[in-house]
């Protein structure tokens, strides 16, 4: 979200996610040196910023401070379900 406007400001989606699925996302934005990763449009980077802003305003701490152990079987379970 652009520093400038309010959360009260923008409209907004909710979206649901499957626990694993959320701890493998925070894991990899944590991780990730978003100056790396491939885009067309810097609003694409914007986003990607902000959705980990979200996840460590929003989420649970049990999935922002998730240990090693659980990332590990988190990534299982998600790769588990890739179905292609």
């Amino acid at each position: 979200m652009n520093t400038h406007e309010s959360p009260e400001s923008v409209p907004t989606v909710n979206i649901r996610l499957w626990r694993a699925d959320a701890i493998v996302l925070f894991d990899w934005l944590m991780s990730t040196d978003l100056n790396a990763v491939p885009i067309t449009h810097p609003a694409q980077k914007q986003a990607l910023a902000d959705l980990l802003g979200r996840f460590e305003w929003a989420c649970d701490t049990d999935v922002t401070a998730s240990t090693e152990e659980e990332i590990a079987a988190a990534q299982e379970e998600v790769a588990r379900d890739m179905g292609w």
